[in-house]
């Protein structure tokens, strides 16, 4: 752990009034969910169709049995504690320290660590509905089920409120994020390869001061950064005082 840079971490906050962070799969890692693009990632599983095609609005209309044996399996995690990340994050908001998380995982984790303003640009594994009536599920219902959940009123297919390839994102969703963006003095991005657009390209909205990396790999906005710090999220986040 580089020390030299926590501490810079350190200042930069202390420095910063209105901070945003903007996480991936990698801030929810230390709570044993597999990020997608990593060696050990989703992504580099076997299985009988690319996990990418999988996770697509075609191949849920087309394989919807298929597509709910994965997703049952492989990106539904309800044992998933938070991480030191998740609450230290939540710590800062509460503090007045940050105003908002932007974050591109489904798993709700940083609610459940306390978080308030999270804008989750790609669903929640959390919010379920049926595709005829729009009655609400909640994700216990939605994993029981026997197969392909069936909403009880109406007989319809239950689907997760997840974008999956091929759809668009929440344009509410959006706005809200970039202007939470737009309006930071200091964005952390954590735990992303900034390779996924358009959630990627929200980050050419800030004009703060201060623009930290903190991710395992090196990212494309690396250059661009004051700080950039390889070590584990959360051990990272969890070292900073509020």
């Amino acid at each position: 752990m580089d020390q030299e840079k926590i501490m810079q971490l350190q200042k930069m906050m202390d420095e910063s009034q209105n901070i945003v962070f903007f996480g991936g799969a990698g801030v929810s890692t230390e709570s044993n969910i597999p990020d997608f693009r990593s060696t050990d990632g989703l992504y580099h599983q076997t299985y009988k169709y690319p996990p990418e095609v999988m996770v697509s609005h075609s191949f849920y209309v087309n394989h919807t049995e298929e597509f709910y044996d994965f997703y049952k399996n492989k990106m539904v995690f309800l044992d998933a504690e938070p991480n030191k990340a998740h609450l230290k994050l939540a710590e800062l908001e509460q503090a007045g320290k940050l105003s908002a998380i932007v974050t591109q995982n489904i798993d709700g984790l940083h609610q459940k660590a306390g978080s308030k303003t999270v804008f989750e640009l790609h669903g929640s594994v959390h919010r379920n509905y049926c595709q005829k009536c729009h009655r609400f599920y909640d994700v216990n219902y939605v994993v029981e089920a026997d197969g392909v959940p069936y909403c009880e009123a109406c007989h319809g297919i239950i689907k997760p409120d997840v974008v999956l390839y091929e759809e668009g994102l929440d344009s509410n969703v959006i706005q809200g994020a970039v202007n939470a963006i737009a309006n930071a003095d200091m964005l952390i991005i954590g735990g992303t390869s900034l390779v996924v657009y358009p959630a990627a390209g929200m980050i050419d909205y800030f004009r703060g001061k201060y623009l930290v990396v903190l991710n395992r790999d090196a990212t494309p906005r690396d250059q661009q950064a004051d700080l950039c710090i390889t070590d584990p999220i959360g051990e990272v986040l969890g070292q900073i005082t509020v």
